[in-house]
C-alpha cells in the first residue's frame, strides 16, 4: 500500500498543479484589488467577491485532489453518464434558470449560481474521447464525423437557447482534437474559409465578392479543363459559396441581435461606438496602456478603483493585471498559460491511451480558446463574447469546471502506463 501511494505521488505532474495554483493566486489578488476600498473598510469579508473566490479556490483544490484519488478508468466508464447529466442540466436551466444580463444560464442554489454550460465542456470532452477510443474510430468517413458532430452540437444548441453565444463558441475548439485524430484537413479549411468569407462579406459588397468567386472559379476550372469531374466539383463549390454569401448576409442582418451586430462591427473597425458596445473595450485598453512597463502598483489602478471598466473581476480581469502590474505582469501571466498549454500538449502526446490523448488535446484547445479570446477582448482584437479567463476570472462554476477539466487529465496522465 505504501509503495502504491509513493508511486501515485511521483506519477502526478505536480509542476502543472503548481502552475494551476499560481494562476488561482493571480486571480485572487486581482479580484481583491478590484473590490478593495480602503475608505470603506479594511477588513476581509467572505461575502465580497474576493472572499467567495477564496472559498471557490479552496473547494476547487479539494475537488481536484479528490479526483486524483479516483480510479483512472472511472472517467471512461462513466463518460456517457456525465455527458447525460450535463445535458439534463442544460435543459433544466432553460426551465428553472435565472436570467442575468439577458442570458438564462444560471441555476440558483441558495446564494450560489450554477452555470451548467461550464460543466458541459468536460462532459463533452469525456464522451468524445470515449467514442473515439472505444470503437477504434477513423475520422475519414462520414458516419463517425457526424456522430462526433452530434456529440458537440447538442450542448451547443442548448447553450444557444439560453442564449450564451460565448460559451457556445467555445465548443468549436473540439475541431482540433478531432483533426489530431484524423479529421480531414479539408474540413477545417472549409470551415475557416467560410468564416473568412463571412467577414469579407461585411467589408466588401456582395456583388463584388460574387464576381471575384466566379473569376477564381473560372481560373481553376480552366486549369483542370481536361478533367470533367474536377470541373464539376469546382462549379458546385462556386454555387455553394455564392449561396453562402446571401445566407450569411441574411443571418447577419435579420437573425443576429442588434448588440451582437454592433460588437462584430466595432471589433472589425466597421463602426466606432465608444459609449455603447465599444465602451468596455476602450476603457480596458486605457487601463492596460496606463500600466506601461511595470504598472501603477498593486491596489493603485485608477481605472479599477473608479469602476471605469465594467465586469472587471470577470470578463475583463486582464485589464486589472495590465494596469497594476504592467507589461511585465501581463508577460508573466501569458507565460504561465503558455507553459501550461505546452505541458498539457506534451502530456497528451505521451499517452498510451487514445482516450487520454483525445481528452488531453480537448482541454488544451478549450484553455487556449478561453485565453486567446478573453485577452483578445480586453485589447480590442476579438469581439466581446463574455467568456472567463481560466482560473483568474471570478466565478465558482468556471473555476470548478476548469479545475475538473485539468485534474481529470492529471489523473489520466498519472496512470498512463496502466490505462490502455
Amino acid at each position: 500500500m505504501q509503495q502504491q501511494n509513493n508511486r501515485f505521488f511521483f506519477n502526478v505532474d505536480w509542476i502543472t498543479i503548481l502552475i494551476y495554483m499560481a494562476l488561482c493566486a493571480v486571480g485572487f489578488v486581482n479580484i481583491f484589488s478590484v473590490q478593495y476600498k480602503p475608505d470603506i473598510s479594511d477588513t476581509f469579508s467572505f461575502s465580497a467577491e474576493y472572499g467567495k473566490q477564496l472559498i471557490f479556490i479552496i473547494t476547487g483544490l479539494v475537488l481536484g485532489l479528490s479526483i486524483l484519488l479516483l480510479d483512472a478508468k472511472f472517467f471512461s466508464v462513466f463518460a456517457p453518464i456525465v455527458y447525460g447529466i450535463t445535458v439534463i442540466l442544460l435543459i433544466a436551466v432553460l426551465v428553472v434558470g435565472r436570467n442575468v444580463g439577458g442570458n438564462q444560464a444560471w441555476i440558483p442554489i441558495g446564494s450560489f449560481r450554477l452555470q451548467p454550460s461550464e460543466f458541459a465542456k468536460f462532459g463533452t470532452a469525456l464522451l468524445l474521447a470515449r467514442y473515439i477510443s472505444s470503437f477504434n474510430i477513423k475520422l475519414n468517413s462520414l458516419k463517425p464525423i457526424l456522430i462526433c458532430a452530434a456529440i458537440i452540437l447538442l450542448p451547443m444548441a442548448l447553450i444557444k437557447l439560453q442564449p450564451d453565444d460565448g460559451s457556445m463558441l467555445v465548443f468549436l475548439s473540439f475541431m482540433f482534437p478531432l483533426y489530431r485524430e484524423g479529421l480531414p484537413g479539408n474540413l477545417l479549411i472549409i470551415f475557416w474559409g467560410a468564416a473568412l468569407l463571412f467577414i469579407l462579406n461585411l467589408f466588401v459588397s456582395t456583388s463584388i465578392l460574387i464576381i471575384s468567386i466566379l473569376i477564381i472559379g473560372g481560373i481553376f476550372a480552366y486549369a483542370h479543363r481536361k478533367k470533367v469531374r474536377k470541373m464539376i466539383n469546382i462549379g458546385i463549390i462556386v454555387i455553394i459559396a455564392i449561396c453562402y454569401l446571401f445566407i450569411g448576409k441574411y443571418l447577419f442582418d435579420n437573425v443576429l441581435k442588434p448588440h451582437q451586430r454592433t460588437r462584430i462591427e466595432v471589433t472589425l473597425g466597421l463602426k466606432t461606438d465608444n459609449r455603447g458596445a465599444g465602451y468596455n473595450v476602450v476603457q480596458s485598453k486605457i487601463a492596460i496602456g496606463a500600466g506601461q512597463l511595470t504598472g501603477r502598483g498593486y491596489l493603485e489602478g485608477t481605472q479599477t478603483k473608479y469602476d471605469y471598466v465594467p465586469a472587471q473581476s470577470t470578463d475583463f480581469i486582464f485589464s486589472t493585471i495590465g494596469e497594476e502590474w504592467g507589461f511585465i505582469g501581463c508577460f508573466v501571466v501569458i507565460g504561465l498559460y503558455c507553459f501550461l498549454l505546452l505541458r498539457i500538449i506534451n502530456m497528451a502526446e505521451r499517452q498510451r491511451s487514445v482516450f487520454s490523448r483525445v481528452y488531453g488535446y480537448s482541454i488544451a484547445c478549450i484553455f487556449f480558446f478561453h485565453v486567446f479570446i478573453n485577452i483578445g477582448m480586453t485589447i480590442g482584437i476579438m469581439p466581446v463574447i463574455g467568456i472567463p479567463l481560466p482560473f483568474i476570472s471570478y466565478g465558482g462554476s468556471s473555476l470548478w469546471s476548469f479545475t475538473i477539466l485539468l485534474f481529470i487529465f492529471l489523473k489520466l496522465d498519472s496512470n498512463r502506463m496502466g490505462f490502455i
